[in-house]
């Protein structure tokens, strides 16, 4: 076939596909679309052995040879892998669950070749993770694997002084998943001069919140992160300047620390959503991006978006609950707090960066409330409006240190790599009943109750904030969670939802990543300083 036949071929298919996804009926809901990447192992492997044998003294232990009497994805099929899983393991549970090589700031040639010397016991891994602690949060599951280290003030020869005064928490996902989203602020940054050598495609840029360092390795999608502030230095607030010199650290601290090769995972194609066939006679929802007039950056509106992110269970345990705004309520005249119809509240107007909102600021997710306690009565259930359990949307890990506000259920599996965040919580209950990181949890099962915390108690109302974040090549980002709860709420009335409401023009928004002076204020009724969730 000639080129040009070829590149006809191309474009009637690319053609067919545009018609095959064309977008359906307004009031039906999508599922989003993926993209799997091909792991390149055997360029692993080799990157591997040289990572192995710059330690001669124990290059002789590992064996390279693959086992042709075995399965292709059988594990033993390369010992020398079976050989890092198992010392990696000890301190990476679970680590033979990425089908991604695992890179970490874990130089495992160097740990086995001190203990072969017999070094003392009394060394701390630290020594061998470029000064980087022992990992806060490892997670490995059939989409790749996620991990979080903390590097202490002091720390690390070579190091340039800090203002800030608190140890910095680095973030790291290898992915062979990544989500298909239409994103115009994707894709962006600056190149790593020093690291360009061993990280050729690395992108350097600040997007919601973090500074990132995204590449392509072995065919894989990593991102690493650090939470910052483009801004002045300050001991409590991290200056993303400040976070440069750390996360560079630990990008030249990256070794193979282990994995396991497994069958490819498939693209996974946007699909419509089965909704429920029976109509509630209370439940309705004005549209996704219909947020209460001018309450959006410099008076802007909001967001549609129709995908359903995923398949939840809804974060509060009974229904009636409301997706209504707690900042902007006294604005929305024609209904109160604990009302139908609900009212997304995605791009209100905050200093967050939120790249689906108009020039680039929002709210991150959904406030949602839940019914004010009916008056007792014969026959009713006792009503405690401070015990109203929140649950778990999906069967997932927990991601969350001890001195956290929030709490993030990751879930890792074979179709999709996505996390869920609640916000409000009281952090100290959430300590004692072991909401942590670590913690497997299952669908359902209670994880806190709604509380009103931001800072500290009563620092805003009795709500809580929810959002969602999907794996792209930009790392995690925020997605609005608007028609994913619409969703999650019909199946939990067992009855689908009536739209009302006017039609919202979907129009492409800007990003901008420095703060303008104007961002709107939510009241302060909800919390301090216009930075509440």
């Amino acid at each position: 076939m000639g080129r040009n036949s070829f590149r006809f071929v191309s474009l009637l298919l690319a053609s067919l596909s545009l018609l095959a996804a064309a977008p359906v009926a307004a009031d039906e809901f999508r599922g989003p679309s993926l993209t799997a990447l091909r792991v390149d192992w055997r360029a692993a492997f080799d990157q591997l052995r040289v990572e192995i044998n710059s330690r001669p003294q124990i290059a002789g232990d590992f064996i390279f040879a693959p086992r042709r009497s075995v399965p292709r994805y059988d594990p033993r099929a390369v010992p020398a892998l079976v050989q890092l899983n198992a010392i990696s393991s000890r301190f990476f549970t679970g680590i033979t669950r990425s089908p991604v090589p695992v890179l970490l700031p874990f130089d495992a040639a160097a740990y086995i070749e001190a203990q072969r010397s017999g070094a003392p016991a009394t060394l701390t891994l630290s020594r061998y993770q470029a000064d980087f602690n022992p990992v806060d949060m490892f997670d490995a599951g059939p989409a790749g694997y996620s991990a979080t280290f903390s590097f202490d003030p002091g720390a690390g020869e070579g190091m340039p002084s800090r203002v800030f005064a608190r140890p910095v928490e680095v973030h790291i996902t290898g992915s062979a998943l990544v989500y298909d989203i239409a994103d115009p602020a994707g894709g962006k940054g600056e190149p790593v001069k020093p690291l360009a050598a061993t990280y050729p495609d690395l992108r350097k840029f600040i997007r919601e919140g973090y500074v990132r360092y995204a590449f392509t390795r072995f065919g894989v999608a990593y991102v690493v992160s650090i939470q910052c502030l483009d801004s002045v230095a300050k001991p409590r607030r991290l200056a993303c300047k400040e976070a440069y010199p750390v996360a560079e650290r630990f990008l030249k601290a990256l070794r193979i620390a282990g994995g396991q090769r497994m069958r490819p995972l498939m693209d996974i194609a946007s699909n419509v959503l089965d909704r429920p066939a029976g109509r509630s006679p209370d439940f309705s929802y004005r549209p996704s991006g219909d947020i209460i007039p001018n309450t959006g950056y410099r008076k802007q509106g909001g967001h549609p978006d129709m995908m359903a992110y995923a398949q939840i269970r809804f974060p509060l345990d009974k229904a009636p609950a409301f997706v209504r705004s707690q900042s902007y309520g006294k604005r929305d005249k024609s209904e109160g707090p604990t009302a139908y119809p609900w009212r997304d509240n995605f791009c209100e107007s905050r200093s967050f960066e939120v790249w689906q909102c108009g020039g680039g600021y929002g709210h991150q997710g959904e406030d949602i409330r839940a019914a004010d306690c009916p008056p007792p009565g014969e026959g009713r259930e006792p009503c405690d409006p401070k015990q109203r359990a929140v649950v778990a949307v999906r069967d997932a890990i927990v991601i969350r240190g001890a001195r956290d506000q929030a709490a993030t259920l990751q879930v890792n599996g074979r179709t999709e790599h996505i996390r869920f965040r609640y916000m409000h919580m009281n952090p100290q209950a959430m300590n004692a009943d072991g909401v942590l990181n670590g913690r497997i949890v299952t669908e359902g099962e209670k994880i806190g109750v709604i509380s009103n915390y931001l800072d500290h108690p009563a620092g805003t109302s009795m709500h809580l904030h929810f959002d969602v974040q999907v794996f792209t090549r930009d790392g995690w980002i925020w997605v609005s969670p608007y028609v994913t709860l619409v969703s999650a709420y019909e199946s939990l009335i067992r009855a689908r939802g009536r739209e009302v409401g006017p039609e919202i023009a979907d129009t492409a928004q800007p990003v901008a990543h420095a703060l303008p002076e104007d961002v709107i204020k939510p009241d302060l009724r909800e919390g301090s300083g216009g930075e509440d969730n």
